[in-house]
C-alpha cells in the first residue's frame, strides 16, 4: 500500500498489538490511518445475540478502516488483532497531508477501496442466494484476485482457515468442511496437507 519509507518520513508510529486486542471499536470516531507491518487483523460486527459477522481479514502491507476516516463518520465495525501484530499508525492530519502530496498513493488508495467495494457487492449477492459450494468458490476465486496470489506447482494456495471461510460467507464451519470435500470430489479444488488449492 503506502511505502514504509513514506510513512516513516511523515512520522507514522509503529505500534504493537497482541492477539485479541481491539484496535478500534464500532462507533468510535476515526482519527488515524492503520497499515499492517506484521500479523493479521479482522474487521467484524456482533449482533444482539453475540454472533460475529466478519467483514474482512487484512494482512501485511494492507490498510483498513479508511472509509470512515475520509467521511468523518464512526467506524461501522470493530478491528481486532487475529494474531500478534505490528502496525503503522498515522494521525489523520498527517495522513491527509501525505496523500495530498503524493498522487500515486492517492490512486493506490482509491483502487484499494474500489476493490473492497466490488468484493462486498459480489459477496453480498452470493451470500443472499447461492448454495454453500458456489459461495466458497466465489470467495476462493475472489481472494486469488484480491490478494494477487502467486500460482504454485499445485495451484493457487488459499490462506484462509475453514473458520475464516465460514465467517466470510455466512456459513457454519461444518457446512464449509462438507462443501470443501464436495468441491474436492468434483475436482474444483485440491486439498494438500490440509491446505486448499484452486
Amino acid at each position: 500500500m503506502i511505502p514504509e519509507e513514506l510513512l516513516e518520513s511523515h512520522n507514522a508510529l509503529r505500534k504493537k498489538y497482541v492477539k485479541g486486542d481491539i484496535i478500534f471499536r464500532e462507533g468510535d470516531l476515526p482519527s488515524q490511518y492503520f497499515q499492517i507491518i506484521l500479523g493479521e487483523v479482522k474487521m467484524c460486527n456482533f449482533n444482539d445475540d453475540g454472533r460475529e459477522f466478519t467483514q474482512g481479514f487484512f494482512h501485511p502491507k494492507q490498510s483498513f478502516g479508511e472509509p470512515p476516516l475520509f467521511l468523518n463518520r464512526v467506524y461501522p465495525a470493530n478491528a481486532i488483532a487475529v494474531s500478534d501484530c505490528e502496525l503503522f499508525v498515522l494521525s489523520k492530519p498527517l495522513f491527509l497531508d501525505l496523500i495530498q502530496k503524493n498522487t500515486s498513493v492517492s490512486l493506490s488508495i482509491i483502487e484499494n477501496l474500489a476493490q473492497r467495494l466490488h468484493y462486498k457487492s459480489v459477496m453480498a449477492a452470493e451470500i443472499s442466494s447461492q448454495e454453500p459450494e458456489h459461495r466458497l468458490l466465489k470467495l476462493i476465486d475472489y481472494s486469488i484476485k484480491f490478494f494477487k496470489t502467486e500460482k504454485e506447482t499445485q495451484g493457487y494456495r488459499i490462506d484462509l482457515t475453514r473458520q475464516q471461510m465460514a465467517d466470510l460467507t455466512g456459513l457454519r464451519v461444518e457446512t464449509v468442511i462438507r462443501a470443501i470435500k464436495a468441491l474436492e470430489k468434483k475436482s474444483e479444488i485440491k486439498i494438500i496437507n490440509r491446505k486448499v488449492y484452486r
